[in-house]
């Protein structure tokens, strides 16, 4: 089993088409051909379905796809630690959700970049899906989690804050003008939500569950800035993270609205998986991300 080998295979698999596998690693279709069947012969088994206007990729395949990747992450981070030794250098993959890279991560951002000029950063949004395999195969290198707890054991963490979760709507809207809003309230109301699986909406959905509350309609967003506009144009309430609606809320086109319900509000954690090594650049991550995020203790 060959290095290019495994590296066809694995972008084969991102890309399901041979003619962009082979643009992406600058060979020929017919070589990246030959190596992913030569590789199912060694494994004995089929790779990829092909089809005439399309490659499907198996449950083998599906099945051996994070082994290959966590092989070559490993001898990528070798090859770096023989050639910087414990100075930061090369890609760093950062998964975050897209409200802590946008409000949280720019100045821990600027100072990493500050400190290790030859670190790649790769900073990948996602929702809030199971971690471990993503940071095992090295799909990201840490991630950013907001959650009340990190529940994989196989995870290592570190708090690094907290995110107040506030409900916000257009200044006009009626519940802006109450003393209290409570569960109750948002019933028959519109809401505003990110998409399913993310940690503070699944809390707020079991809060008003509980209680029998159902709203008239929910929107969901991939996009924290669709939800806020959305909400300064009076179309519902939005549920977000304090730091994403500041601005709007400095400016009074939004205003918090007074919630006398559960604390929705989460922890934000840095995440990443001990059975890989810790690599310099993440090292380095880490400590600027001490310096601009974490509490003071």
């Amino acid at each position: 089993m060959e290095m290019r080998q495994l590296q066809m295979f694995v972008t084969l698999a991102e890309e399901l088409n041979f003619t962009r596998t082979a643009e992406r690693l600058n060979t020929v279709q017919s070589n990246v051909t030959s190596h992913v069947r030569h590789l199912e012969e060694e494994l004995g088994v089929r790779l990829f379905d092909r089809y005439p206007r399309r490659l499907v990729i198996t449950d083998a395949g599906t099945q051996f796809l994070p082994y290959a990747m966590r092989v070559l992450a490993t001898v990528e981070e070798a090859r770096r630690t023989m050639r910087f030794g414990d100075e930061p250098a090369g890609p760093l993959r950062i998964g975050a959700p897209e409200s802590i890279v946008t409000y949280r991560l720019p100045p821990a951002l600027r100072r990493f970049r500050q400190r290790h000029p030859h670190v790649m950063l790769m900073l990948r949004p996602y929702v809030d899906w199971p971690l471990a395999e993503p940071l095992q195969n090295g799909e990201f290198d840490l991630a950013i989690r907001i959650a009340d707890a990190i529940g994989e054991k196989v995870l290592g963490s570190r708090r690094i804050g907290a995110e107040r979760i506030v409900l916000v709507a257009a200044p006009k809207h009626p519940l802006v003008q109450r003393a209290t809003v409570r569960p109750r309230d948002l019933a028959g109301q519109h809401l505003l939500l990110t998409e399913e699986g993310c940690a503070y909406r699944k809390k707020f959905e079991r809060i008003l569950n509980a209680r029998g509350v159902r709203p008239q309609g929910v929107g969901e967003f991939a996009s924290v800035e669709a939800i806020k506009q959305c909400a300064v144009l009076g179309m519902g309430i939005a549920l977000l993270p304090e730091v994403a609606v500041a601005r709007e809320i400095r400016s009074g086109a939004l205003r918090v609205l007074p919630w006398r319900g559960p604390d929705v509000s989460m922890s934000t954690h840095v995440v990443w998986h001990k059975d890989r090594s810790t690599t310099p650049a993440m090292r380095g991550f880490l400590d600027a991300l001490d310096d601009t995020l974490a509490p003071r203790r």
